[in-house]
């Protein structure tokens, strides 16, 4: 068996392995535990900061935006599925640190903003109740957002098989024109005009769509303490100070995502390191993505089926 294919196993066996921890039954649970806890007692605390503003104590906005910057890491470590999107992304594509650190923050910035926008259109259009609110989250925009990651998952997955098709086909010459383009997507200058998109352009545009993809397939599902928050806030007549500990509790979900990412682009690397850009090299990103994405889409499913 070629080094390429034993990469590749090793890859995909690590994948597995993660997938399984990860879903129903997995070590994944304690985690989930640990973290549950963690947030009702950063729940109870975030209460009375509301209770400390509204009495004008010092210092009580910094102590709402402290516990509510924790119960956003607490939010993250356990099962959510931000982390999983991140970091299966960022396995699957060659994607800068920074560029995926930008989804990352944006996915959970997008988590609050839809909290918000779920109890502004609740509280002041509906007259709705925080329990009302929160089962439109989990019966309406949970399934929403993890059908939307298992369909990324799905394409990240298909991008790799297509890939890993075209490595074995890169071997056939391709056929030849009766003249030359001095580069993909040129202009030529023997009849005037470009025989094809440039390749590279084609790739941004599809690297945009799917990563805009990621961030809302994370961001659709407001998160339950940020409903809480904000419900709050609202009957202390305190909705400004509110949303400002969304705002925290978003960056503090973050937080645990972005570590996640460099977690991911250095694995990714580590792997790919010594291959180079030959057909070696190509073969194995490409099931680096596949098996990837398949992850990516199991995991959601699972947790889907959990759901129902």
């Amino acid at each position: 068996m070629s080094a390429v294919r034993l990469a590749g196993l090793a890859a995909l066996a690590g994948l597995g392995l993660l997938a399984l921890w990860l879903g129903p039954g997995g070590g994944m649970q304690d985690a989930a535990r640990w973290a549950a806890a963690g947030q009702r007692e950063v729940q109870t605390a975030m209460a009375g900061a509301l209770r400390g503003l509204r009495a004008g104590e010092a210092g009580a906005l910094t102590a709402l935006l402290g516990v509510s910057f924790a119960y956003g890491f607490f939010h993250a470590v356990g099962p959510g599925h931000g982390k999983i999107v991140v970091g299966g992304y960022g396995l699957a594509e060659r994607v800068p640190l920074g560029r995926l650190a930008g989804i990352a923050v944006a996915g959970s910035l997008l988590q609050g903003a839809s909290a918000v926008a779920l109890v502004g259109a609740g509280v002041w259009l509906l007259g709705a109740t925080r329990e009302q609110m929160t089962g439109w989250g989990d019966d309406w925009l949970a399934p929403a957002s993890l059908a939307a990651i298992a369909l990324v998952g799905l394409w990240l997955a298909l991008r790799g098989g297509r890939r890993l098709a075209r490595t074995a086909r890169s071997g056939i010459p391709a056929p030849n024109h009766d003249h030359d383009h001095h580069g993909p997507g040129a202009v030529c200058e023997t009849c005037g005009h470009a025989h094809g998109p440039d390749p590279a352009a084609v790739a941004r545009a599809s690297d945009l769509r799917t990563q805009a993809a990621l961030v809302l397939a994370v961001g659709l599902r407001p998160c339950t303490g940020a409903l809480f928050l904000l419900i709050l806030g609202w009957r202390m007549d305190l909705v400004p100070q509110a949303v400002a500990g969304v705002t925290a509790m978003a960056l503090g979900t973050a937080s645990v995502t972005l570590a996640v990412a460099a977690a991911s682009v250095t694995a990714r690397e580590s792997v790919l390191v010594g291959w180079g850009a030959g057909r070696g090299g190509q073969r194995l990103a490409a099931l680096l993505e596949l098996a990837a994405g398949l992850v990516v889409a199991l995991v959601a499913v699972a947790a889907l089926r959990a759901g129902l």
